[in-house]
């Protein structure tokens, strides 16, 4: 079984990693790390919080966006093109393929934040005061390893950005070490930004497994909107809706009992710097990363049931 769903994982990241619109996220992530170099140079002293606040803001927003662009198309593509009926006519469950595909998924968003985030520690190490020869030396090592592979092993071009962007985060991650507070910032928010995808492409393999492309789409981005923004609406003061403020009030706080709170992944930035005693960044962090596997786990299980019953045109 392990060997059958990872084979459908790998080909998925593989058919991700092709995907245009994973690349033009990936270039506009890049933009925003530039653009945060500008902002910064307009602030006064705030140059780190510029370049952490925007790169990690960035990160948590298009890795959501590949989250539903991803678990809404992997799917349908298969059924549309009609591979996916030689694959379960062969001794592959249903179920094992579509955990297959949110691995895939999910491999791809790591690889996607683990490029994100690194680029965006690269420039907070500049702005820290690292050297830029030393900057500028790591990246050549990293880059010139990356096409020597390529061109020596083509058939591994696409997994070995695997372990390569997980290298390029951590050799980031250690030159950004001068800035502080604001390197535990992004460290801490990359993390969270990958376990809130996770929830977001779990709910998008459930909706996929019974909708349309489109629908999904815009059932997981509800959610998702909702996640954010169900303890806003709870807490808002009736006079805001006017007569209806009561009956507003009552389903924002329905809302919290019955979609996830994905607020949790977006806290407060004092809480990130280590400035609230009673609340450790990273217990906090490993809590936030367990209550997403639950509700990965959920939405997954609720696919694999509803895909086992769904019938083919």
């Amino acid at each position: 079984m392990i060997a059958r769903v990872f084979a459908v994982a790998m080909n998925t990241y593989r058919e991700a990693v092709r995907a245009r619109v994973l690349h033009a996220l990936l270039a506009l992530g890049l933009v925003t790390c530039v653009y945060s170099v500008f902002v910064g140079a307009l602030s006064i002293h705030e140059e780190l919080r510029a370049v952490a606040d925007i790169g990690a803001a960035s990160t948590s927003l298009y890795a959501v966006l590949v989250a539903i662009v991803l678990g809404s198309t992997t799917l349908h593509r298969e059924i549309e093109h009609k591979t996916i009926f030689p694959i379960l006519t062969r001794a592959l469950r249903r179920h094992e393929y579509l955990v297959g595909k949110y691995l895939g998924t999910l491999l791809t968003l790591t690889v996607f934040v683990a490029l994100q985030g690194a680029a965006v520690l690269a420039i907070l190490a500049a702005e820290a005061g690292a050297a830029l020869e030393l900057l500028a030396v790591i990246a050549a090592v990293l880059l010139g390893a990356l096409a020597t592979i390529s061109a020596r092993a083509p058939r591994l071009r696409s997994y070995v950005i695997i372990p390569w962007s997980c290298v390029c985060f951590v050799a980031m991650a250690a030159l950004a070490s001068k800035a502080g507070g604001e390197q535990r910032l992004v460290l801490a928010s990359c993390a969270l930004t990958l376990s809130e995808a996770a929830v977001v492409a779990g709910l998008a393999s459930f909706f996929a497994s019974f909708s349309s492309p489109a629908l999904t789409a815009v059932f997981t981005l509800g959610v998702f909107v909702a996640g954010r923004e169900a303890d806003a609406l709870g807490n808002l003061p009736a006079r805001v809706f006017g007569p209806l403020g009561p009956a507003f009030r009552e389903v924002g706080k329905l809302l919290t009992h019955v979609v996830p709170n994905l607020q949790i992944y977006v806290p407060p930035r004092a809480l990130l710097l280590g400035q609230v005693p009673e609340t450790p960044v990273w217990p906090f962090v490993a809590s936030a990363a367990q209550n997403a596997a639950m509700y990965a786990l959920l939405f997954v299980t609720l696919a694999a049931i509803s895909f086992q019953r769904r019938d083919f045109p």
